[in-house]
């Protein structure tokens, strides 16, 4: 899995970055497009996975 997150965004924290601009972008959605509680469990999501990534190196 390493080997596909450095082909595809560099490194690990590279991905995490991105990962936490994908969080930022969600405080910004417009009301009543999702489930308040869909968006909260994307969110916990990549938070996880953001914070995975980084322990990994």
């Amino acid at each position: 899995m390493n080997d596909l997150i450095v082909d595809s965004y560099g490194s690990p924290e590279e991905l995490a970055k991105i990962l936490d601009l994908g969080i930022e972008m969600l405080f910004y959605l417009e009301a009543d497009t999702f489930e308040r509680r869909e968006v909260q469990h994307v969110v916990s999501a990549l938070r996880d996975i953001s914070i995975v990534l980084r322990k990994r190196d």
